[in-house]
């Protein structure tokens, strides 16, 4: 048994009915994938939906259960509502909502147009408020339970350069998530959410920093572990917090990241770049002093 084995029993999810926002590549897919090999079913959503159509199919061969793919901006609260309402159709009730869905530009922020800036906020923070009231509303007046699962990011904490549009909406999910999880538990509806570090999908990492700048800016060497995240791992965790497992963790952020946050927010943290010649060094010079 190892990090890249699943960790929850078999049929840890059975009878559940899950929707992932952003679940056709990527993070949202290998969650999902999981999802369904502990026997949920799936509604995934994006904006493609040939994308998703072949996601369906390949995740369906691969893990079985049933894959319900809806083409949904979520930017689009007409869309967001036709897509529940065909979800509910298809499964009779949904137990989760993942907030998956996301959008980014590495960027100065004074190069960005207002057009971009506001693209990364709808998408994030309207898109993740919009399904969630859309899903929320009908819990409550169903008197239904559910979980609801955002995905943010370290820097919803500490903000961060050069990703502002992102770092503001994640901070508002984030606020979202504490908010709801304290106004809606009456209904029996649990908010928590996941902060992940690195986990490198297949050309994100080249989208974003293009050239010889993905491999200047590896993202293992800020890690204190030394090295990214496995796919498996975040979908563990996710499927735990989905479970009813999770039945008392309600407005927690888990962070899963090797330590790299807590590496980055200390002052003195990058001192490990100093070789053990130079220690040496100023540990003689300290004892000469003494």
């Amino acid at each position: 048994m190892n990090f890249t084995d699943g960790m929850l029993k078999e049929g840890s999810l059975k009878g559940k009915n899950i929707l992932i926002t952003g679940g056709g590549t990527g993070l949202g897919r290998s969650m999902g994938e999981y999802f369904l090999e502990l026997g949920a079913n799936l509604v995934i959503t994006s904006r493609k939906l040939d994308v998703l159509q072949e996601t369906a199919k390949e995740m369906m061969a691969k893990k079985g259960g049933e894959v319900l793919a809806l083409s949904c901006d979520v930017r689009d609260i007409a869309q967001v509502e036709s897509m529940w309402s065909e979800s509910v159709a298809r499964f009779g009730e949904i137990h989760v909502v993942l907030n998956n869905a996301a959008g980014n530009f590495i960027s100065p922020t004074e190069r960005l147009s207002v057009n971009a800036f506001n693209t990364v906020l709808d998408i994030v923070l309207k898109g993740t408020s919009q399904v969630t009231l859309t899903a929320g509303k009908h819990w409550i007046a169903n008197k239904q339970p559910g979980v609801f699962l955002n995905i943010v990011t370290t820097y919803a904490w500490t903000g961060s350069g050069y990703v502002v549009p992102s770092a503001a909406a994640k901070a508002g999910v984030l606020a979202l998530t504490r908010s709801l999880a304290v106004e809606w538990a009456k209904y029996s509806i649990r908010s928590n959410a996941i902060a992940p570090g690195p986990f490198p999908t297949e050309g994100a990492w080249s989208r974003l920093l293009p050239g010889d700048l993905v491999k200047k800016f590896d993202p293992a060497k800020k890690v204190p572990v030394g090295r990214v995240g496995e796919h498996q791992e975040l979908a563990n965790l996710a499927a735990y917090l989905v479970s009813d497992f999770s039945a008392y963790v309600n407005g927690e952020v888990m962070t899963i990241d090797g330590g790299e946050w807590l590496k980055g927010a200390g002052e003195f943290n990058n001192l490990d770049m100093i070789p053990q010649e130079m220690w040496d060094m100023m540990e003689a010079t300290r004892g000469k002093k003494q």
